[in-house]
């Protein structure tokens, strides 16, 4: 069965398709479909935009869709950079530049202050419309300078709680156990497993 990933970003296929190994699917993302429409990310929380494009992916498709929206909530910035977390420095910001912008807006939080999480809601959606919603969270806290060369987005910032590297400094198969993505995967994959369980009661 055909399986769609609602992403064009290679380091997000990279790290879903390692966790979904385990299941029975040819797994696509829109980079196989490059005339499918760029859904707007306009809502005003994860899960209002991991929902729009999961629905409007397999509607377009027809294919079973998984779609997340996750970003990094920092509690001294009430919540910011949240959902704008990959334009937080501008609609076609770089990496280093939203990490700078972080920096700059923390400059001066003391270490007790520095506390935040990695948020990722995700979708699953049919041609028929939405199946189910799940989150995970992963709390830690913002560095004063960045580390390491793995990972993408805000990793070499975030230090994960009771962790003393960085996500950008730990190897991908220990990053897919404990990340926030891996949380919400993990209920993701459940409802994926009941989905195509639900389909094959029906063709029996």
């Amino acid at each position: 069965m055909e399986f769609l990933l609602a992403t064009r970003n290679k380091n997000k296929i990279h790290e879903i398709i390692e966790y979904l190994k385990s299941l029975t699917l040819v797994v696509r993302s829109l980079q196989d479909f490059p005339d499918a429409p760029d859904v707007q990310e306009d809502g005003s929380t994860f899960e209002q935009n991991a929902v729009k494009k999961a629905v409007e992916c397999a509607r377009y498709t027809g294919l079973l869709t998984l779609a997340d929206d996750s970003g990094l909530v920092v509690d001294a910035l009430d919540g910011a950079p949240g959902v704008r977390s990959s334009r937080y420095a501008g609609e076609n910001a770089t990496d280093f530049q939203n990490n700078t912008k972080l920096l700059e807006a923390m400059k001066d939080v003391g270490s007790g202050g520095r506390t935040a999480a990695f948020v990722c809601c995700m979708a699953l959606a049919d041609r028929n419309g939405l199946i189910r919603t799940v989150t995970g969270k992963c709390d830690g806290e913002i560095l004063t300078a960045p580390r390491g060369r793995r990972g993408f987005g805000y990793d070499p910032l975030f230090v994960k709680q009771d962790y003393n590297r960085t996500f950008a400094e730990l190897p991908l198969e220990l990053k897919n156990r404990i990340s926030h993505r891996a949380m919400a995967l993990e209920k993701a994959c459940l409802a994926i497993e009941g989905y195509l369980m639900s389909l094959r009661e029906v063709d029996s």
